[in-house]
């Protein structure tokens, strides 16, 4: 692994913000306690930075030595935290409850921090290094948001990158591909619409819990027969509301929710349009009424094959080939940079934390898991790439 002394020496003090992080997490458009810190830090470093961005983010402006590219770029970091009640144990543990960094977004900020300062001091390269600190990433759409107040209009940037930590992956190594790496998520509400009244007489009702079961089993052929077998699509209704409590009596309505994911936009549509087709169609049939309510939120994570190539390229002079997985397999999860990488072409990339040595450790646990925690050992390989990918794609100066 190839990290420079300097931004090895960084650790202690990134870790120290990091922990700082962790124990103030604020979620969606609430993030002041890490708006703060940073803004705090980028003055302090004297660094040219705007506040302000979707309520809580931030964007920074480092310039290199030179210009003469007139080309920029945009680093990325999510700031905001989960509506969970932390169970790490960790002795910088969350001190505000029912909220915790479980997603690692105190580590991303922490890494893109020392990025900012070894980029202020060393300014090794040709052009503009934007750095983006992104609130309302956990659902909130933060990234929509800022391309909605115009970031790209009023800072154009030729290339713009994220990364996520990986607890699945073992520190050191790294994981990314061309195309879709993480999928969208979208949101589904069907109300189905029938005529209540005693369950000892079922004939003299319309019941919509037996319409509702139809529907159920009926949208999982979305998937396997009218999906290609190459495509990858989820269909998940995980909430079924609907009666009284009362064991002898069928209600008027009940409601499915759930969730759609697709790595594809043209999945999507398709996907939307059987689903209003498969529940209007059972329900004509017993008599009933539904309403679909379908709703797109995060795009997928799409990445661009010129910039994914370039970003496994840099962590494998970084982290050495062996540990570069290139073509990993994506994601069902969602990611909102994927509204990012619909404006600007740009790659997301996985870094691994996971310390396989110790079971127990809480750098195993799954993201978004109440024992999670981040590993500070990892902030200078970020702070790394993040250097390594800004002097490669602006011409590092020699």
């Amino acid at each position: 692994m190839s990290i420079r002394n300097s931004i090895a020496a960084m650790q202690k003090e990134l870790a120290a913000y990091r922990r700082e992080l962790h124990q103030n997490p604020q979620t969606s458009y609430e993030e002041e306690f890490a708006s703060n810190l940073i803004a705090e830090k980028l003055t302090e470093w004297g660094i040219e930075h705007e506040r302000g961005w979707a309520v809580t983010g931030i964007v920074a402006k480092i310039d290199g030595e030179t210009n003469s590219s007139g080309k920029a770029i945009g680093l990325r970091a999510d700031i905001d935290a989960l509506d969970i009640t932390e169970a790490s144990g960790q002795e910088w543990a969350s001190k505000i409850p029912g909220k915790m960094h479980g997603c690692g977004h105190d580590g991303h900020t922490a890494m893109l921090l020392g990025a900012a300062k070894y980029l202020q001091e060393n300014r090794n390269f040709d052009g503009t290094v934007y750095l983006i600190f992104q609130p309302a990433e956990e659902g909130g759409g933060g990234a929509i948001k800022m391309v909605e107040e115009g970031l790209f209009q009023k800072y154009p940037m030729d290339g713009v990158y994220g990364l996520h930590n990986w607890p699945k992956m073992p520190k050191g190594q790294i994981g990314l591909t061309p195309g879709p790496i993480m999928a969208s998520s979208d949101e589904i509400s069907i109300t189905v619409k029938g005529r209540g009244g005693h369950a000892a007489m079922p004939h003299e009702c319309v019941d919509p819990v037996i319409v509702a079961a139809q529907i159920v089993t009926a949208l999982q052929t979305i998937v396997s027969r009218n999906t290609n077998a190459v495509d990858t699509v989820v269909l998940t209704i995980t909430n079924i509301n609907g009666g009284t409590g009362a064991s002898n009596v069928i209600p008027d309505t009940v409601e499915l929710t759930g969730t759609v994911r697709a790595f594809k936009f043209e999945s999507r549509e398709m996907v939307e349009r059987r689903i209003r087709e498969v529940s209007k169609s059972i329900a004509a049939a017993f008599g009933a009424e539904v309403e679909c309510c379908y709703t797109y939120d995060y795009d997928p994570t799409i990445n661009h094959a010129g910039e994914a190539a370039i970003c496994a390229d840099i962590t494998r002079e970084i982290f050495g080939t062996e540990n570069v997985n290139g073509n990993i397999e994506p994601c069902m999860g969602a990611e909102d940079f994927g509204a990012f990488l619909k404006e600007v072409p740009g790659c997301y990339i996985w870094m691994g934390q996971g310390e396989p040595a110790q079971p127990d450790s809480p750098h195993n646990k799954a993201l978004h898991n109440a024992g999670y925690d981040f590993n500070d050992t990892v902030i200078p390989m970020g702070v790394e790439y993040w250097v390594k990918l800004t002097e490669t794609l602006l011409g590092r100066k020699t």
